[in-house]
């Protein structure tokens, strides 16, 4: 049976998600949303920026359609761009600029996440870039609102990534290499 290359990006993303976002509590905001099924996980094969943004702008249009209880974030998945970290950057920096434009600013924002993800000041193989890695280069389109009312509701939103960073350099290999590179 042959796999179309969305459906590989899905099913990567799928198992990414369960695995080690929620599965590990990388995010402790994530389990709610995916298990209401209120967070639509979106592949574009898109390549250029110019059309990478459009299916941006088209999926910030419908996260305004709908309610929070309906829709509450999308994770637009890009397996086909920005293989570079740096250009993935470049793209980060224009949706946030059309968030900007559209004068969404302090509705939306965006969680950035891409397979060569590296932290300013760490080393390209640091385990604590894992935690903004993922199969593929992902702009998870978030409800201002909805990351308010999730971080008032958490004892200690601030020590969330140093609690992620230690649990990532206390995985053992085969541990780390099970989640991050299953495939391997």
């Amino acid at each position: 049976m042959v796999i179309s290359k969305r459906d590989k990006a899905h099913s990567d993303i799928v198992r990414w998600l369960e695995s080690v976002v929620i599965g590990q509590n990388l995010c402790p905001f994530a389990k709610h949303p995916y298990i209401n099924k209120t967070v639509e996980i979106v592949i574009s094969l898109e390549q250029d920026f110019e059309a990478l943004i459009e299916v941006f702008a088209t999926e910030l249009e419908r996260l305004e359609q709908y309610d929070a209880k309906v829709l509450e974030s999308t994770l637009l998945v890009l397996p086909n761009a920005t293989p570079l970290f740096e250009d993935y950057l470049d793209l980060l920096a224009l949706a946030n600029e059309f968030v900007v434009l559209k004068g969404w600013e302090g509705r939306y924002q965006i969680a950035s996440f891409h397979p060569l993800y590296q932290f300013d000041g760490t080393d390209s193989d640091s385990r604590e870039n894992y935690t903004n890695r993922a199969p593929y280069p992902v702009l998870h389109l978030l409800r201002e609102e909805s990351v308010s009312k999730a971080v008032d509701s958490h004892p200690d939103v601030d020590s969330i990534p140093e609690r992620n960073i230690e649990w990532l350099n206390a995985l053992s290999d085969d541990d780390f290499k099970r989640l991050f590179f299953p495939e391997k």
